[in-house]
């Protein structure tokens, strides 16, 4: 790659680490619902007037019922159900969970057809991840360190990010990414909307909180939708999604160095066979024989 496009890469890896450290910081004053509803309206207020000079905004409502589903599946459930178990595991540990989307991923695109997936380099890093998610899972756990409903509920959230991205691949591959964003954190916002009035809070929140807010909604979801698809552009879609395995290793690093997190055996060991995992999970080889 040229050096724009590492440039590129890392950043978009750095804003897609950023997310867990950020949400874990603002939801200690305002409820998760709140969060999550100040984080898609702020975010659409960047992507939508990008999509419309774009002229890709238009198009892409022909496509509504797709971009709703995307929507429930990629924002509307994960988001809430990650902001609500950051309360229960550290931001590290969230986003180390989340690495396993390439795997799902992996999962599900071979049962629309993509029989690759049973080549052997990638069944290798299926079972080297899953290997890698058990120790994390088993020693953070049963430790009594997490929660394990908090880990079930980001689990959860990773398995709906893999489908709503394999069905907006399959079904509408051909519509602007920012505007199906876009549109997406417009329905989010609307979802949402109701639950964060009832969640207002009835003091000013902190200037911490405040500007945890407003950069969770400006970087890891309007921003890096823009730099990445710059990247994928650049690069194509395959060797773009490897900031999927940098993100990780963002969270953990930030999470141990501005909050303080520890650095524990589960994560040490776990995130290493995780992110080798994912990365040969999610190769592009020839179908198995």
């Amino acid at each position: 790659m040229s050096r724009r496009n590492w440039v590129l890469f890392f950043l978009v890896g750095l804003l897609w680490g950023i997310p867990y450290l950020l949400m874990k910081v603002a939801v200690r004053e305002l409820s998760p619902a709140l969060i999550v509803f100040d984080r898609v309206f702020i975010g659409s207020l960047v992507l939508i007037p990008i999509a419309i000079k774009r002229k890709t905004l238009a198009p892409a409502f022909a496509h509504m019922k797709y971009i709703s589903i995307y929507a429930v599946g990629e924002m509307i459930l994960p988001w809430i159900l990650i902001t609500s178990a950051e309360k229960k595991v550290s931001s590290g540990l969230a986003g180390l969970l989340v690495s396993t989307v390439p795997i799902w991923s992996t999962i599900m695109s071979s049962f629309n057809g993509d029989k690759s997936v049973w080549h052997h380099k990638r069944l290798f890093g299926l079972v080297l991840g899953f290997i890698g998610l058990i120790l994390v899972v088993g020693i953070e756990s049963f430790s009594g360190n997490q929660s394990l409903m908090a880990i079930g509920m980001i689990l959860l959230a990773s398995v709906g990010y893999a489908a709503s991205t394999v069905m907006v691949n399959a079904k509408i591959p051909h519509v602007d990414g920012i505007a199906i964003n876009g549109i997406a954190m417009v329905i989010t916002a609307i979802v949402y909307l109701p639950f964060a009035i009832i969640n207002w809070p009835s003091h000013i929140p902190s200037g911490e909180t405040t500007l945890s807010l407003i950069a969770l909604g400006l970087f890891p979801t309007a921003m890096a939708f823009i730099y990445f698809f710059q990247l994928m552009k650049s690069i194509g879609p395959a060797r773009s999604s490897l900031v999927t395995y940098l993100n990780t290793a963002f969270a953990v690093l930030l999470g141990v160095i501005l909050l303080h997190e520890p650095l524990t055996v589960g994560i040490m060991v776990g995130l290493p066979l995780v992110l080798v995992g994912s990365y040969f999970a999610s190769r592009k080889s020839s179908p198995a024989s």
